[in-house]
């Protein structure tokens, strides 16, 4: 319905933590996930949550079409609206701890890119915009996303994650011919 404004880091909206969701298919709850899908699509992002756009509720979108123009080696990932999540991380295939280390963007932190660590498996649960249940195990970029996205619920950007800043830079500098006009 309406492209809205993408906060950008240093923002204070950004740091704080999102109220859960309580009333599920109401009109505003659409509309407000319609704004955040034309928002995310108007901008290439891959994901994009509330408080991205200044509304303080545990509400995550993502999704990418086969071929996602910011992320070209990235596998296709279902677009999911996602509300109230809880993201739990799942041992690695041989067991222990997964964490694995790749790129990252952000439309609330354009033009900048870092190798942050995350869980390569995760199971995320939380409800559709109906109130009906989700629940997926998931690896890779998709798990990658799902993390990303729900941090922000919590007040966190990826830069906070960065443990290596030799490895955090601008897009058009680490990627060049990559399109950094708007990073996620």
């Amino acid at each position: 319905m309406a492209v809205r404004e993408i906060l950008k880091m240093g923002d204070p909206r950004l740091l704080r933590v999102a109220r859960p969701v309580t009333q599920f298919d109401t009109d505003a709850l659409h509309l407000l996930i319609s704004d955040m899908l034309d928002t995310m699509h108007a901008a290439n992002g891959a994901g994009l949550a509330a408080p991205q756009i200044g509304v303080d509720l545990q509400l995550v979108i993502f999704g990418t079409d086969a071929v996602n123009p910011r992320y070209p080696q990235a596998p296709p990932i279902p677009r999911t609206v996602l509300i109230n999540p809880v993201v739990t991380p799942l041992p690695a295939p041989q067991g222990g701890v997964d964490l694995v280390e790749d790129w990252e963007g952000c439309l609330s932190v354009p033009g900048l890119r870092a190798v942050v660590p995350r869980h390569g498996r995760v199971r995320y649960a939380g409800f559709d915009p109906y109130g009906d249940a989700i629940e997926r195990e998931v690896d890779g970029f998709h798990a990658r996303v799902v993390q990303h996205e729900c941090d922000h619920l919590a007040g966190v950007l990826y830069p906070m994650r960065v443990r290596d800043f030799t490895r955090f830079g601008f897009t058009e500098v680490l990627f060049p011919g990559l399109d950094a006009s708007q990073d996620d």
